[in-house]
């Protein structure tokens, strides 16, 4: 039987902007394979409000393709640069536009506008109520950032490290942040999370700052992980799960390095635990929620960073992002199903399965609806049943 290492990201050198398959350096004695499923029994009945094919999907590229809301809509996009429109009750299509580009970045939502990140360095802004083109707005390199928007400014992160705030108006650069990019770093940026006029963005190297939304001055910035080891690989230490703001601190996550809790107002650092994500985590009263590089799941505690508890039946199956559903922890993984865990202990209470494509991120929960985007095109809404 031919064995497979599953490892959900792909390695940039940033010196020269080629890539390279980390599973190339990994001998055939140290791959191992997906944890196998075994039979469960539903204790919850998820329920599929409606799905809709949305495009192309991500073409098996690692791209930043997810729903977004706002209002009564769900903006989404494809990895060849389709861009809808959809009713949220419905997921019939209010407008569908395709801007003839590769779109590997949002959509953004924020200021009126639907925000796309190309693979070409550009980033695009659509009317959020007739899709018609606003403006194009040329960045220094591909954009696999969720693009932001607030107060006059749209926020974008591109994967050679710079930030970017252009005039949400006409799309003319208002400022631009630069720093050095490790030589070794994941393919993927962290998205820019606004929050009281301060953009909150992970970097490669493992630093986490907050910039002001307006002029793009440094409000303060912090190693999250200290990259450490003999060699580049061993130095990896990239920020590429977006920081969760919650009750006045910031929760990020690095890999091969540390999950830690930062003062929101100051940068301070609460808490570190020791825990290496690339994924994006999710939070609650409940805990914070991560999935690890090796496919277990965690649920850790707000204020300590306690192991709450773990979960491992899922390990090497190639893990999406994490959600939380009223009192339930969603992941989905590379078969296209949804596994749906407890957020009090971490046990398995249902698993469902949202087409036969793997889900890399595409997950979204809003107004107790969960959108799970996989990654050939496929978008669902799905609620739980109201409790009898």
């Amino acid at each position: 039987m031919r064995r497979l290492f599953w490892i959900p990201m792909v390695l940039v050198l940033g010196g020269c902007g080629t890539f390279a398959d980390p599973t190339e350096w990994f001998s055939s004695s140290s791959v191992v394979e997906p944890t196998p499923l075994v039979d469960l029994s539903n204790k919850i009945q998820p329920r599929e409000i409606w799905s809709r094919d949305v495009g192309a999907g991500t073409d098996e590229q690692r791209l930043n393709l997810e729903p977004r809301v706002l209002g009564d809509r769900v903006y989404v996009a494809d990895g060849e640069g389709r861009v809808q429109a959809l009713d949220r009750a419905s997921g019939k299509a209010i407008w569908d536009v395709d801007l003839e580009v590769p779109a590997s970045g949002g959509p953004g939502v924020g200021e009126g506008l639907v925000l796309i990140g190309t693979s070409d360095g550009e980033l695009i802004a659509l009317d959020a109520a007739s899709g018609e083109e606003r403006w194009r707005a040329r960045v220094s390199s591909e954009v696999l950032s969720m693009p932001a928007a607030e107060e006059g400014v749209v926020v974008v992160h591109t994967i050679d490290g710079k930030l970017f705030g252009l005039e949400a108006t006409n799309g003319n650069e208002r400022w631009r942040y630069e720093r050095e990019v490790p030589t070794l770093t994941l393919h993927g940026t962290g998205s820019p999370i606004l929050s009281r006029g301060a953009a909150f963005v992970g970097m490669a190297g493992g630093k986490l700052i907050a910039l002001r939304v307006d002029n793009g001055n440094l409000v303060w910035d912090i190693n999250v992980t200290v990259p450490g080891g003999r060699s580049e690989l061993e130095r990896l230490a990239d920020i590429d799960g977006d920081p969760i703001i919650l009750g006045g601190g910031v929760f990020v996550g690095t890999y091969q390095g540390e999950v830690a809790a930062i003062e929101q107002a100051s940068g301070r650092t609460a808490w570190r635990r020791k825990l290496s994500s690339h994924n994006r985590m999710a939070a609650s009263r409940a805990g914070l929620f991560v999935g690890d590089d090796d496919g277990v799941v965690w649920g850790l505690d707000l204020r300590s960073g306690n192991a709450r508890w773990s979960q491992d039946a899922l390990k090497y199956r190639k893990l999406s992002n994490v959600a939380v559903l009223e009192d339930y922890v969603v992941v989905g993984d590379f078969e296209g199903y949804l596994h749906w865990l407890d957020a009090e202990d971490g046990k398995m209470v249902a698993r469902t399965r949202v087409g036969s494509d793997a889900i890399t991120s595409g997950m979204l929960v809003v107004d107790d609806v969960l959108y799970v985007q996989g990654d050939g095109g496929e978008l669902a809404a799905i609620r739980l049943p109201e409790a009898q």
